[in-house]
């Protein structure tokens, strides 16, 4: 095989490498394999999943019945929010999420051990706190919440189906059943209270011994 061959050889390759460098995204994180086999590159996870989950705070929400669009925003960026019993911004802000078609989590803060988790979990005793993935918000401002919604793509108008029903909200802290009152044991193997006698009449009391 003569120089010029092998060069012009060596040049082909060379371009067919970079052909197929060029073929793949830069920003590619997932490989995608097709029912036909085929294979492709994407910056979002597939979404041909029929269901999946998201875990917030060792709560398990499911999303299967969500939106394409709020799925994945739910399965990235799960929303908590903060609450307590009359607060006025608590409630503006839950509203304003269900406007929006969020699914979120509510947890109450009620008692002095919902305060002590709050402190502990958020580093705060003001309410609401809004929680979006990693992003901590306190307090409500539209504008704001708004913005971080936007940009964890969350769609900007509700897409739930007519029948959503959001989780019902439950406290902060778990609360321990309370014990059962016990009932005293009836029939047998309960002891039977001494008979009583009536008293025996005093004589001297009762001079002229008359009884009735």
């Amino acid at each position: 095989m003569s120089q010029n061959h092998m060069s012009h050889h060596a040049r082909w390759a060379t371009l067919l490498g970079v052909l197929v460098l060029a073929s793949s995204p830069a920003m590619a994180l997932y490989k995608v394999v097709g029912p036909d086999g085929k294979v492709s590159y994407t910056d979002r996870p597939p979404a041909d999943k029929p269901s999946q989950s998201l875990k917030t705070n060792g709560l398990v929400a499911d999303t299967a019945s969500l939106p394409f669009e709020v799925r994945q925003a739910a399965s990235r960026y799960p929303v908590t929010l903060y609450t307590a019993s009359d607060c006025a911004p608590c409630d503006q802000g839950r509203n304003a999420l269900k406007a929006r078609g969020v699914p979120f989590t509510e947890k109450t803060v009620q008692t002095a051990e919902d305060d002590k988790a709050l402190q502990a979990k958020e580093g705060t005793r003001s309410l609401p706190v809004l929680r979006i993935g990693s992003q901590q918000l306190k307090g409500f401002l539209a504008a704001e919440w708004s913005g971080y919604l936007d940009a964890a793509d969350y769609p900007k108008q509700s897409k739930l189906p007519p029948n959503y029903q959001w989780p019902k909200a439950t406290p902060l802290v778990a609360q321990a059943p309370k014990p059962t009152a016990t009932t005293e044991p009836t029939g047998q193997g309960r002891a039977n209270p001494p008979a009583r006698t009536a008293p025996r009449p005093d004589p001297e009391a009762n001079p002229t011994g008359i009884r009735f």
